[in-house]
C-alpha cells in the first residue's frame, strides 16, 4: 500500500505532543505522510521547555489542542485513523512523588481515551509502553512473554494498562510499544535519562559519576526511533502482528551496562573523567531486552540512529544551546523540576491540574 496515499487520507491525533518525544513523531508523521491531519492534544505543562529550536515544532500539525487527557472531550474523535497515546507521568522520581496521578494519567486516561476511539471508529490505537516493566531482570534479554517485575509506579502504570487495553472488545488494532530507554536531543530537551544526563556532565563539569556500580543494563532508543516505531504502528494491519500486540521497541545491539554509556560519553567529550561507585548497592532496575518480534514484524522501521550519534547529536544542540549549566539537575531540563515550580507558583495543584 502506498503511504503517501494512505497517509493522504489520514487523521491522526497526538496527545502529549509537547513533551520530549513528541516533536520526533510529529516531524516524523508529517513526512512519512505528508497529506494527513495531525492534531496535537496536550496539557502544556512542558511547552515553554524549548531547547535549540529555530521554530515551533508544532508548525507541522493542523491543529494544536490544549486539554488534560482525564477530562478531555473527545467527541472529536469520529473520523480519525489512529491515536498515538504519549500523555503521561513520565519517569520514576515523578511517578514516585505523583503516584496517584501516575496512575490517573498514564493508566486511567489512556483507558477511557482508547475506549473512546474504538466507540469513535478509529482504526489504530498506539500506547507508548516501557521496556522498565521487566524491572530487575538477572539472566538473558527479556522477550514480551518473560515475567514482568515492574519496580515503580511508572512502570506499574505501563503494565495496568497493557492489562487493561488486552481486554477491550473491539476491531482496533492496538500496538503497545515497550520502549526501550529513551535518549537523543529534542526540541524540548530532557536531562532526567540516563544517556542525556551523562552528557550534560560531561559538558558542564568534565566530570560523570555514575551513582551505581555502573553494571545495570539498559536498551537505549533515540526519540527519532521511536518516531519510526511510532510511524509503522499508527498504520499496522492486523494481520501484521494481530489485532492486539506487545513488542520490545529497540534494537539487540543497543543494550548497554551504564558503565560503557559514561565511558562512551567521555570518549566523545575529551577531558571528561569517569567516576563509578563500586559500592553502590544493587540498581533496582536492571535489565537487558530482546527485539526479535518487533525486527520480525517491522523490518522498515528499525532502529537507525547509533549510540555515538545520539551522544554527538546530543553534544553539538546543547553545545549550540550555550549549555554550561553544572547545577543542571535543578533546572527546567528535569521535568520534576518544571511541574513542582509550576505547583510553587500556584499554576497546578498537587493532582497537577491547572488552576
Amino acid at each position: 500500500m502506498n503511504a503517501t496515499v494512505v497517509g493522504d487520507r489520514m487523521r491522526i491525533l497526538i496527545t502529549g505532543n509537547l513533551g520530549y518525544v513528541g516533536p520526533a513523531v510529529v516531524k516524523e508523521l508529517r513526512a512519512r505522510y505528508p497529506g494527513a491531519y495531525l492534531r496535537g492534544l496536550d496539557n502544556g505543562y512542558f511547552a515553554h521547555c524549548l531547547t535549540g529550536s529555530d521554530a515551533l515544532p508544532e508548525r507541522m500539525l493542523d491543529e494544536q489542542s490544549h486539554g488534560d487527557v482525564r477530562t478531555a472531550d473527545l467527541s472529536f474523535l469520529a473520523g480519525y485513523d489512529a491515536v498515538v497515546q504519549l500523555a503521561a507521568v513520565s519517569n520514576d522520581p515523578m511517578g514516585k512523588q505523583f503516584e496517584a496521578v501516575t496512575e490517573e494519567i498514564n493508566q486511567n486516561a489512556s483507558i477511557a481515551l482508547a475506549k473512546a476511539a474504538a466507540a469513535a471508529g478509529v482504526k489504530n490505537f498506539v500506547f507508548a509502553s516501557s521496556c522498565s516493566v521487566y524491572g530487575v531482570a538477572e539472566g538473558g534479554a527479556r522477550c514480551e512473554d518473560d515475567p514482568l517485575n515492574p519496580m515503580t509506579a511508572y512502570a506499574k502504570s505501563k503494565i495496568g494498562t497493557e492489562q487493561a487495553l488486552a481486554a477491550l472488545d473491539t476491531d482496533m488494532v492496538v500496538t503497545n510499544l515497550r520502549f526501550a530507554t529513551a535518549c537523543g536531543m529534542s526540541d524540548r530537551l530532557r536531562l532526567d535519562l540516563v544517556l542525556n544526563d551523562f552528557v550534560a556532565c560531561a559538558l558542564s563539569s568534565g566530570a560523570i559519576t555514575v551513582l551505581s556500580d555502573g553494571t545495570p543494563w539498559r536498551p537505549l532508543i533515540d526519540t527519532k526511533d521511536m518516531a519510526r516505531a511510532i510511524a509503522w504502528a499508527a498504520t499496522r494491519p492486523a494481520a501484521n502482528g494481530g489485532r492486539l500486540l506487545t513488542v520490545n521497541v529497540g534494537s539487540d545491539d543497543r543494550n548497554y551496562q551504564v558503565r560503557e554509556l559514561a565511558e562512551r560519553v567521555a570518549a566523545a567529550v575529551p577531558g571528561t573523567s569517569v567516576s563509578i561507585n563500586t559500592s553502590a548497592p544493587a540498581d533496582s532496575r536492571s535489565y537487558r531486552v530482546d527485539f526479535a518480534r518487533f525486527r520480525a514484524l517491522a523490518p522498515d522501521h528499525q532502529p537507525v540512529v547509533t549510540l555515538d550519534q545520539s551522544i554527538s547529536e546530543l553534544v553539538d544542540g546543547m553545545r549550540a544551546m550555550g549549555f554550561d549549566d553544572a547545577d543542571f539537575r535543578n533546572s527546567q531540563l528535569i521535568r520534576l523540576r518544571v511541574l513542582q515550580r509550576h505547583i510553587d507558583a500556584g499554576r497546578l495543584s498537587n493532582n497537577l491540574v491547572w488552576n
